[in-house]
Parts: C-alpha cells; sequence; structure tokens
C-alpha cells in the first residue's frame, strides 16, 4: 500500500486549481477549508487542513507485560487501566459521523493485546470501512490471537523488534525472548491468506540506539524472511538519565546543515552508491555549513514539522481522554540535551462528558493545531540551554502551553508508525 500518489489538476479560465474529487476527499479539502500552501523552489506542497480529522489513536490499555528500559513507563506514575465498552462506543460513534472514515491505529503507551477485547475493537471498526492497524510486543500474538486479528480484517501488524540475537533483544525488552516473538510472527504469516500482497502486511518498528545499531541490518534481514514489508526505525528518547548515553543524534540536534534557510549555501547531492569510497567524502559535505538536498529531498524539511497534525490525527487514551497525539496523553519526563525536561499532558476532554467531532473542532483545539501547523515555536531542540527548554509550559517567544519547540518527533529524530 503506497502513501504517497501522484494526480492531475486543472487550472481553469479564473486561474483556480481543479483538484479530482477523490482527492478532495482524502485530504479534506471542503468548502471554506483554509488551506497552507507552500512553495518550494520547483513544487508546491498543499498541506492537509487542520480541520480534517484522518486518523485515530486508540489506547486499549496502557498496561503492559514488560518493562522495556526504553519506554516512557520508566518516568511515570499512573493510574492503570483498560478502555470500557461505553467509552469504545463513543469512539466509533464519532467515527461513524466522520467521512471519509477516518484511520484507526491501535496503540499508546501500553500493549494493545492485553486488553481482551482489542480484536473486537478491530473487527467493529473494520465494519465501518477504516484501514486498521496495531503495534504490539509480539509475546501476546498466539494463535488464538493471531487468527483472531486475521479474521478482524486488520490491515497492518507492527511488532517492536530492538535487537537480532536473544541476548541483544532482552536487553532492551526486559522479560521478552526474541525467539518465542519471532515463532509468534512466523506463525502470523502461515495463518494469514496466501497472496502476493497478503494481508494484515507485517511490520518491525526499531528503536536505534548505540548499545543496539549494530543489529539493524541483521533485524531488516531477518523480517524480510518472515515477509515483513513495513520497517520502521525511530531514535530512543531518553525517559532516564542512564539511556542518555544511548542516543545517535547529539550532533544532529545542533548541526546548522539540517536547518533550512535561505542564506545557506545549497548543496544538491545526486543518488550514489554508499560504499567505502563515496561514504566519508559525503558525510564531511553534509557537516560543510549548507542546505543539503539529496536526490531532490531536503535534508532539512523534515524539521519543525509535527507528523500527527500533519496527518491529521488525534488520540484517544483507555479512560476516554482526548489529546493531540500519544506522548502528550500522560504528563512524563525525558532529557534534551542531557538536561530533564518534563512534559505535562495536555488533554482536550474526555469522551464520556464530549463527542468525538465536539472536541476535534473545539476552536482552542483548532487553534493549537493551527499554531502547530506554522511551528512559531523557539528552537530548544537546536538550543536547549534555558530553564524553559525544562518542560512544555512556555518558551522564550512569548508561546504559552503546550509549547512544542522541543519536541524530538517534529524534528524527525523520533518517530512512530
Amino acid at each position: 500500500m503506497s502513501t504517497t500518489s501522484s494526480s492531475w489538476v486543472e487550472v481553469d479560465d479564473e486561474g483556480r486549481l481543479v483538484i479530482p474529487p477523490e482527492l478532495v476527499s482524502r485530504l479534506g479539502l471542503h468548502p471554506g477549508a483554509q488551506v497552507r500552501l507552500e512553495a518550494g523552489v520547483n513544487d508546491v506542497r498543499l498541506h492537509r487542513p487542520v480541520t480534517h480529522l484522518n486518523k485515530v489513536y486508540i489506547e486499549p490499555t496502557n498496561r503492559c507485560n514488560l518493562a522495556c528500559r526504553t519506554c516512557m513507563r520508566n518516568s511515570w506514575d499512573v493510574r492503570m487501566g483498560q478502555m470500557s465498552e461505553a467509552i469504545f462506543g463513543r469512539i466509533l460513534d464519532g467515527l461513524r459521523a466522520v467521512t471519509p472514515t477516518p484511520s484507526v491505529f491501535f496503540s499508546g503507551i501500553g500493549e494493545p493485546l492485553a486488553h481482551p477485547r482489542t480484536i473486537d475493537m478491530v473487527a467493529r471498526v473494520r465494519e465501518l470501512g477504516a484501514m486498521t492497524e496495531l503495534i504490539t510486543n509480539g509475546t501476546l500474538l498466539d494463535e488464538r490471537r493471531a487468527r483472531g486479528l486475521i479474521e478482524a480484517g486488520l490491515d497492518v501488524l507492527w511488532v517492536s523488534i530492538d535487537g537480532a540475537t536473544p541476548e541483544s533483544y532482552a536487553d532492551v525488552r526486559l522479560g521478552a525472548a526474541l525467539p518465542e516473538v519471532l515463532e509468534n510472527m512466523a506463525r502470523f504469516r502461515r495463518l494469514r491468506p496466501a497472496g502476493h500482497h497478503a494481508r494484515p502486511e507485517m511490520g518491525i518498528n526499531f528503536v536505534a540506539m548505540k548499545r543496539n545499531i549494530a543489529d539493524l541490518p541483521e533485524v531488516i534481514a531477518i523480517g524480510r524472511r518472515l515477509g515483513v514489508t513495513r520497517f520502521m526505525v525511530s531514535n530512543v528518547l531518553p525517559y532516564t538519565r542512564e539511556l542518555c548515553d544511548e542516543v545517535l543524534y547529539d550532533r544532529t540536534l545542533r548541526d546548522i546543515t539540517y536547518l533550512p534557510s535561505a542564506w545557506l549555501p545549497r548543496l544538491s547531492f545526486p543518488k550514489m552508491d554508499l560504499n567505502d569510497d563515496t561514504r566519508p567524502s559525503f558525510l564531511r559535505a553534509l557537516r560543510s555549513g549548507a542546505s543539503v538536498t539529496f536526490a531532490g529531498n531536503n535534508l532539512g524539511g523534515a524539521n519543525d514539522v509535527c507528523t500527527f497534525i500533519e496527518n491529521g490525527s488525534m488520540t484517544v487514551g483507555w479512560d476516554g481522554n482526548v489529546s493531540p497525539c500519544p506522548p502528550l496523553l500522560y504528563t512524563h519526563v525525558s532529557y534534551l540535551h542531557r538536561r530533564r525536561r518534563v512534559s505535562h499532558r495536555h488533554i482536550i476532554g474526555n469522551l464520556a462528558e464530549r463527542d468525538l467531532l465536539d472536541l476535534w473542532n473545539d476552536p482552542d483545539y483548532v487553534a493549537y493545531r493551527s499554531r502547530v501547523q506554522h511551528f512559531a515555536f523557539a528552537p530548544c531542540t537546536a538550543c536547549g540551554g534555558c530553564d524553559l527548554s525544562e518542560s512544555n509550559e512556555a518558551d522564550c517567544l512569548g508561546n504559552e502551553f503546550p509549547v512544542c519547540g522541543g519536541c524530538l518527533w517534529a524534528q524527525a529524530v523520533i518517530q512512530c508508525p
């Protein structure tokens, strides 16, 4: 399933762009919608209107059967629980009210398969015609659950794997065994209906650190043998002081090479073999203080871009709390440039009290999404040197809570499926 597509638009006699109806519907380009247009050197980027609800993250539970060293759970103290039928019913009512139906991703801070009704939730969302994805640590993916997810019509199953050997995997995923997870994935593959484009698709999510980055090529090789068609690599976000020694982006955050700027010289690279002959020179050139383009793509183009806002997404916690993104569901501690940073949760409202669309269209929430899309926040990720960067409550440009200048998701350093 491709994430990009090409469409032809026409210019009418009055100079207006006439966009194909299917693209109008998919991007929520309804009459009256405000659309941000971003002009490049030879192209134009059309952003999704912030009023278009396109994706809903659902957290069935915040409970988990593992104690991974990379998890937010290492820096919080919250109430544990699982989503009730009443809250899930409110989500279904909200999804029915949106056309086209938003896609749904079952994830959150817990293990989705730890909820006894998650498979039923997937099936009921699929009955609405929504695309569904689910991420799991794979330890609970026994034959019963595997058959259930397949029969429910799940579109994509993501499995988190952070090591290629039992030892390196268990070093990160405390309490789990890699052979068991790989066998669960192999059985899932065998149980799927055969075909050139077998469904559900399988994906692997890998959190990269100094301790496991050497395992990445073999993790990809393992995935290919298991029929995995999607791979997503993210950096680690240090939720503990010890994890600060594991990050792979200390210099990246402060390097001007990755900051798009009109006054920087431009360096354009073609596609080339990256091997022992080219790699040293290529990497040195990246540090030349220029705005770098590789094969037509600006390497700084992912700065100050919130993928959650761009995707038109919102997040629903197990208790019905609605947040702009999964990280803001909970107050938590992380470290930016080795400085302790508290991210306070941002809750728009609760589904027990307000409808999904009512919350999505809340004027303050719409204004917040517009503010994030323009991303006029202080550059805390590149600076990170003042007391204001130690929380998301305010920044030095006068922005008030919640501020996103210190968010590593918005700099394409951390990413989620």
